[in-house]
């Protein structure tokens, strides 16, 4: 199968307390652009689909009482990341930096051929930037 006739089959979806924040910084810090955002009749976002490359990420408010309930987000306690596969990972990574993205693993070049690193977003979700493609490796 080429890996350019394969759409992304699977998306990751976000809730973030400050979903107006998290949709400038996102764009900002790590270069999402809007494919969607849905408001409610008070402008407040209920959901977003951002896409970096060929992936899309979605996300929305936390409501405790909303669609999705339950705890307030708290990605330090998450055992979930986000990878994305970035074309100038120097330049990716200089872009986070300065937008205020806290790097926890430095920008280097891994032993499995892949240059990349890893940064928490504003609410502390865990993303990592790289060219490591598993697409590349079938």
């Amino acid at each position: 199968m080429n890996p350019n006739d394969i759409r992304p089959n699977i998306f990751p979806a976000l809730r973030y307390r400050d979903p107006e924040r998290a949709l400038e910084w996102l764009e900002q810090a790590f270069g999402f652009e809007q494919k969607a955002v849905y408001r409610d009749d008070a402008g407040a976002i209920q959901h977003a689909e951002l896409r970096l490359g060929a992936g899309l990420i979605m996300f929305g408010g936390y409501d405790e009482n909303g669609v999705m309930g339950g705890e307030p987000p708290r990605p330090l306690a998450s055992t979930t990341s986000i990878y994305a596969v970035v074309a100038d990972p120097d330049a990716h990574y200089a872009r986070s930096n300065a937008a205020g993205a806290r790097i926890v693993r430095e920008l280097a070049d891994q032993p499995y051929g892949s240059r990349e690193y890893s940064a928490r977003d504003l609410e502390g979700n865990l993303w990592s930037f790289g060219t490591y493609d598993p697409y590349s490796t079938e």
